[in-house]
């Protein structure tokens, strides 16, 4: 039996991205001991931009366990019955755009920028899941859970068509045909001429206690979800696994609010020149760019739900037990988020010394970064079972001066991955096995 506590077990935070390390925002400068980042107009923009991919992703995803529950069933059978609240984030970026910002417009005069892989989606919602697992075989082990979810809060940007022509005067002319979908508690204003003119955040229903369950209840926004995964021991030392998880869906239903946009608008708070040659700030060029994106879109008065559906994960995986307390594993994790794949192998060398303690060196291949070192830690005190779980551990770091200070930054680093918590354990208490009596049969 296992119980996890709310909030001191099954945390996770998983942040990444396939285009920019720590060392590629903030550098060396002149003196050599000094920081610049990216913004400053000493920083090296073409070596950056050569780092920059057709698309360039950004993501983040985290989970907090509410409540965890298993228990063994029969002779071989488990059951487990959790609740998470989760947080997902993906933004994908073109290449171009970092171009036209960072480099200006004159390369791209006289020329239109295709933007149709730009889009977004963020998604807040909580997990009910209730699972079985069972030996089907002596070899062959199979497990699947069942998920109802409760959607609390999203935002996503469908994109159907994008792009910027740069004129020969230099102007930007955008074309989109794109809709921001948001289900939450926010207010969009509209001006004479159908534009947005401001976005409030409604506050109003977190000032009663209702207002606040009704928020976090998810009601109105549910979907479904499934897990499926199994076990085959090939032999006594190699046993393989494969899984599907996160295959679901959210029907956002609830404080639906869809901006919508299929027009031609000029645009001409992009370009960052202004802001290297000290003719605009940072905060004036971001201003100018929300103006002109917010007098492109008009306001669909239906209320019509909207579907997202989960990033969902396929493993494929091995180990090797060279003895009963040393194995050597492989694992293959392919992620699917609206039609790009993120890809990641890792290799590892496990420790498991009975029921005390558990331990994992591991070594991962993403995001074009082949330097990543993975560490796992579990102990058992009594009831009491802690864990420790982090990928991508940066290996290489600087040390910059910033004024009088010293400040340490991981040299190659773009994902952050840490899982921990504590679980209260009963039974399962490895037993040493003894011989059988020998039988003699005349």
């Amino acid at each position: 039996v296992y119980i996890g506590l709310p909030a001191i077990s099954g945390i996770n935070l998983n942040i990444n991205n396939n285009f920019v390390n720590f060392s590629d925002v903030f550098i060396k400068g002149q003196p050599k001991d000094s920081i610049i980042s990216f913004l400053n107009p000493n920083y090296n923009v073409d070596k950056f931009l050569a780092k920059i991919k057709d698309r360039n992703f950004m993501e983040s995803e985290s989970t907090i366990q509410l409540l965890g529950i298993g228990f063994s069933v029969g002779k071989d059978g488990y059951v487990f019955f959790d609740i998470n609240d989760k947080f997902d984030g993906n933004i994908v970026l073109p290449g171009d755009l970092f171009k036209l910002a960072l480099k200006g417009n004159e390369a791209f005069a006289g020329s239109r920028i295709d933007l149709s892989s730009l889009r977004a989606d963020m998604k807040y919602y909580r997990e009910f899941g209730l699972g079985y697992s069972r030996n089907i075989t002596d070899r062959l082990r199979v497990g699947i859970k069942g998920k109802l979810l409760f959607g609390i809060a999203s935002a996503s940007i469908s994109n159907k068509s994008l792009g910027i022509t740069v004129n020969n005067d230099y102007s930007h002319v955008f074309d989109a045909n794109l809709d921001v979908n948001i289900s939450g508690p926010v207010n969009v204003y509209m001006d004479s001429k159908h534009n947005v003119d401001s976005v409030v955040f409604d506050d109003s229903r977190f000032k009663t206690s209702s207002g606040v369950r009704d928020f976090i209840s998810g009601k109105g926004n549910t979907g479904l979800g499934l897990d499926i995964g199994a076990t085959f021991d090939l032999t006594e030392k190699i046993v393989v696994s494969a899984s599907i998880t996160d295959l679901g869906f959210i029907r956002w239903g609830k404080d639906i609010t869809r901006l919508s946009t299929d027009n031609q608008f000029v645009f001409d708070g992009l370009n960052l020149d202004n802001y290297f040659n000290g003719t605009k700030t940072i905060d004036e060029i971001g201003q100018n760019m929300i103006d002109s994106l917010k007098n492109s879109f008009v306001l669909t008065k239906s209320k019509a739900a909207f579907t997202t559906f989960l990033p969902f994960g396929v493993s494929l995986g091995g180990s090797y037990n060279i003895t009963s307390k040393f194995s050597l594993g492989f694992l293959s994790y392919t992620r699917i988020i609206s039609k790009q794949l993120r890809e990641a192998i890792t290799l590892s060398a496990n420790i498991n010394l009975g029921n005390a303690l558990s331990a994992s060196i591991g070594y991962t291949a993403a995001n074009r970064q082949y330097n990543n070192l993975g560490a796992a830690l579990a102990f058992r005190a009594g009831v009491a079972q802690f864990y420790l779980v982090s990928d991508r551990i940066p290996v290489m770091w600087d040390k910059l001066k910033n004024g009088n200070s010293t400040v340490v930054l991981p040299t190659n680093w773009n994902t952050f991955n840490l899982r921990l918590g504590m679980n209260l354990v009963f039974g399962n208490r490895i037993k040493e096995k003894k011989d059988k009596p020998m039988i003699l049969v005349e």
